[in-house]
């Protein structure tokens, strides 16, 4: 399962992940391995065009001869003593070059077909690629968030702790009201199971993003995110984000290739209606005596055709019209549904990005309200909770700042995925994984502009 792949050489960054998902994904793995499967079945329905060529070789031995005699049909006397005209041990052989027609025609339709087979299988990889690079986005940033806030939760619980013990002390000792004490407790005891949760949060961010990269779980996973966070937009006018969307989505060209299969299908039908003729031409061979020739070669034309069929026709062609019907039909309705994906994506990645805005200025707030108060506790100007509290409330902006994030990438994915753009070239997912980062870094970019003409806005 993770064989064949090269150790984590250092921190980790996006491209990097990416490059590890589409190279070792299982997922992907298995639909490189149906697109593999579906070009072998077109290499055989290739073959399944070619002529016949049968070889055959047989011995016969017999331990009477294969005598007989012959009836007059005037007089229905013997006219003649046995004879025969076979030896008792015979050899033969032959080599017969044989082409049917129909067959031909039928196994052109069919090998038409599966060559379209080939290509819907590798729009279904497009989708899962696009999919999954939406996933990594998110999960990348989940767990850079992760990262940076998991050595801070074990202090503050550790003070929440102490706080708490204290209190109870001065609980027992009678030095404040126990109606003080209770509450300053629940409020402590509501921050630890704040931060137990957190923690749960980011105890899975890590194990979500090593299992799409297709890491054993377990490994300690570095991570290497760039300065910052560059927000993406997407600027392009909505007409041609839907021209862009019905040229490019896989669903699309998957459907329009399954709309050709009918069609195949319907010329398929049409021509096992049609009589079959079969050329034959072939060498012979044959060790009896009695032969004047032993070897001889034969060539014939043979027609058959099955008239039965032609009571069948029309119900025939109506269900090959029907197919083509309901797969243009579908073809349609598909179309409206992604036109529709198209401003649902674009609607949520302005909310996305609002969203966001608001989470940075929130985290920005909570750092000052914790510095704030971090200076009135060393000054004794207040207690420990207050602190802790705004610690806790900090921690959590920051957190909810990356998980905000982390969305924002996904919806962004998600635009690029709803117009059918690639975040790699098709040729460049199969190559090593310094190729698969380099060819990201150029889709990346190359999207980018091709949404604005200012590429990303950074904050």
């Amino acid at each position: 399962m993770f064989a064949d792949q090269p150790p984590l050489a250092g921190p980790v960054t996006l491209e990097e992940a990416m490059a590890r998902a589409i190279r070792y994904n299982l997922d992907h793995r298995l639909k490189m391995m149906e697109e593999a499967l579906a070009q072998k079945q077109l290499d055989v329905a290739n073959f399944d065009m070619l002529p016949r060529l049968t070889a055959a070789a047989g011995y016969t031995h017999r331990d009477h001869p294969l005598a007989s005699e012959s009836i007059s049909l005037q007089t229905h006397q013997v006219s003649l003593e046995p004879s025969y005209s076979t030896d008792q041990n015979d050899r033969t052989a032959d080599l017969t070059f044989s082409w049917n027609v129909l067959d031909f025609g039928v196994s052109y339709f069919e090998a038409k077909e599966q060559a379209d087979r080939v290509l819907v299988v590798e729009q279904r990889r497009r989708k899962v690629v696009q999919l999954m690079m939406q996933q990594v986005r998110e999960a990348y940033w989940e767990a850079v968030g992760a990262q940076r806030l998991e050595n801070r939760i074990a202090p503050l619980l550790a003070q929440a702790r102490q706080a708490l013990e204290d209190s109870r002390r001065s609980q027992s000792e009678g030095l404040r009201s126990p109606l003080d004490t209770l509450g300053y407790q629940h409020a402590l005891l509501d921050i630890m199971r704040q931060l137990e949760a957190v923690r749960d949060q980011l105890d899975e961010a890590k194990p979500r993003l090593a299992s799409l990269m297709n890491i054993a779980p377990g490994t300690d996973i570095t991570l290497a995110p760039p300065e910052g966070f560059s927000v993406p937009s997407f600027d392009m006018p909505m007409d041609r984000m839907e021209e862009t969307a019905l040229e490019r989505r896989p669903e699309l060209v998957e459907a329009s290739y399954n709309e050709r299969i009918s069609i195949n299908e319907t010329h398929k039908a049409i021509a096992r209606l049609l009589p079959g003729i079969e050329f034959q031409l072939g060498t012979h061979y044959d060790s009896n005596s009695f032969l004047a020739y032993h070897a001889w070669r034969a060539a014939g034309i043979n027609v058959s055709w099955n008239l039965l069929n032609l009571l069948n026709a029309k119900n025939i062609r109506g269900m090959a019209n029907a197919q083509r019907d309901v797969a243009h039909a579908q073809q349609l309705a598909l179309s409206m549904a992604v036109l529709t994906q198209v401003h649902v994506a674009r609607a949520e990645l302005s909310a996305k990005q609002r969203q966001f805005d608001l989470y940075k200025q929130i985290n920005d707030v909570d750092g000052q309200i914790l510095q704030h108060t971090h200076n009135a506790t060393v000054a004794n100007a207040q207690g420990k909770l207050e602190e802790i509290r705004a610690a806790t409330s900090a921690m959590m902006s920051e957190l909810r700042l990356y998980q905000s994030y982390g969305e924002l990438e996904s919806a962004y994915g998600q635009m690029l995925a709803t117009l059918g753009l690639d975040p790699v070239s098709v040729d460049a997912g199969k190559g090593d994984l310094t190729s698969i980062e380099q060819s990201i870094d150029k889709e990346q970019t190359r999207w980018a502009q091709f949404g604005h003409a200012d590429g990303v806005k950074t904050q």
